[in-house]
């Protein structure tokens, strides 16, 4: 058994790259968003507080791609009450709003978008966008 695994690493360049492209759908759907990337230890690579999105929405968009990264899983989906546990324990680092999902490429998790300013759904359909810009990338349907 190896002592080390090749992995792939998410590069500035391919954070750039979801950002813009989530920028874009906000724009088009007239949704000014906060939108974080971020590596899969949940540090910061790329992130735009659009003209008009709630100040408040820069921690939840970075909390909700954290969230997404560390777990590998879409935020929004824990039972209710599990995920009030959860956000205690973590002194509110893991949440549980929708807008966060990993970015998976070749099964390996290389990261993660979150967004925030808008309703749930606004906040999913602007990361699955930028999801989708990444090449390789597992999407959410």
């Amino acid at each position: 058994m190896a002592d080390t695994a090749p992995t792939l690493k998410l590069t500035s360049d391919g954070a750039m790259k979801v950002l813009q492209a989530a920028i874009g759908k906000a724009r088009d759907m007239g949704v000014p968003q906060c939108i974080s990337v971020v590596d899969t230890g949940g540090h910061l690579l790329a992130f735009c507080r659009m003209d008009g999105a709630f100040v408040m929405s820069n921690t939840s968009s970075r909390r909700k791609a954290e969230t997404a990264a560390i777990y590998g899983a879409p935020t929004g989906d824990i039972p209710e009450g599990v995920d009030i546990k959860l956000a205690l324990v973590t002194e509110g680092q893991r949440v549980n709003l929708p807008g966060g999902l990993p970015l998976i490429v070749d099964g390996q998790v290389v990261g993660a978008i979150g967004v925030g300013s808008g309703t749930g759904a606004q906040d999913l359909e602007v990361a699955k966008v930028g999801v989708a810009a990444l090449e390789g990338a597992q999407r959410f349907d």
